[in-house]
């Protein structure tokens, strides 16, 4: 669908690598698409028994591909989104999902983490959800997963601050399982998806649908996807994408109040 995401099974382990290094492995439609068609048909193939999520280059991804987020706050966008088959997809897998982080996980390059089983990170990763930033909320039920992951205050200053968390810290939190030097991420992610890749797959499969209810997961995603799509649509999302296209922080203060 794009050769944007590379895919690679190696001893039942599916590497699906974001790879756009020359814009920060910022995601795009068709990116969207591709992760979701190759994590909806690993359910149904045996042949692979643990996912692996890297990023290429010095950012594991950016997030969101802005200049697609500003085409759609001007309803210049047409055509179906692959976001909410990619979101639904993770949340639903019943595969091991492995995540090697470095540098920057921006956005759902972080919400994105909180459906990982393993996540590993580079001592220079920096997890940041920016939403409030750019006048949007929370996804990827990320509004329920990270409160309950790292607590409410924690959870609050991460989404309406936007400020990046060090991989120390996201470690300490409960965001991640480890921290490694950045020479040596790729071989301890993939040495804990073999571990994994070796391990009986119904009891792994199991043990997850018992730790994470899809259902419950779907439903957050969808009411947040709706009140995501909404606030693409206001004023304060249109001067946020303005004032980054133009390189200037933007004034909120100068807008009636949108709430």
């Amino acid at each position: 669908m794009t050769e944007h995401i590379k895919l690679e099974n190696d001893g039942g382990i599916l590497s699906l690598t974001m790879a756009r290094p020359d814009k920060k492995n910022a995601l795009t439609n068709a990116m969207y698409g591709a992760l979701a068609d190759a994590i909806e048909g690993a359910e149904t193939d045996p042949a692979v028994r643990v996912l692996l999520i890297r990023g290429e280059g010095d950012m594991f991804t950016a997030g969101n591909d802005v200049g697609e987020f500003a085409a759609i706050a001007t309803g210049g966008v047409q055509g179906e989104r692959h976001v909410g088959r990619f979101l639904q997809a993770i949340a639903r897998s019943s595969r091991p999902l492995v995540a090697a982080v470095q540098g920057r996980a921006v956005g759902i390059g972080t919400t994105m983490l909180l459906h990982c089983d393993l996540v590993v990170l580079a001592e220079n990763a920096l997890l940041s959800t920016p939403f409030v930033n750019l006048a949007l909320v929370p996804e990827a039920a990320s509004s329920l997963l990270m409160p309950l992951r790292i607590g409410y205050a924690r959870a609050y200053e991460m989404f309406a601050l936007g400020e990046p968390v060090d991989a120390g810290s996201a470690v300490t939190w409960g965001l991640a399982n480890r921290v490694v030097p950045l020479d040596k991420l790729d071989a301890e992610a993939k040495a804990l998806a073999a571990r994994l890749a070796r391990q009986p797959a119904g009891a792994l499969g199991m043990t997850k649908r018992l730790m994470r209810n899809p259902e419950v997961l779907m439903a957050q995603i969808v009411a947040e996807s709706e009140r995501f799509a909404e606030r693409l649509k206001t004023a304060e999302a249109r001067e946020a994408f303005i004032a980054f296209a133009e390189r200037r922080p933007p004034d909120f203060l100068k807008l009636a109040d949108a709430r």
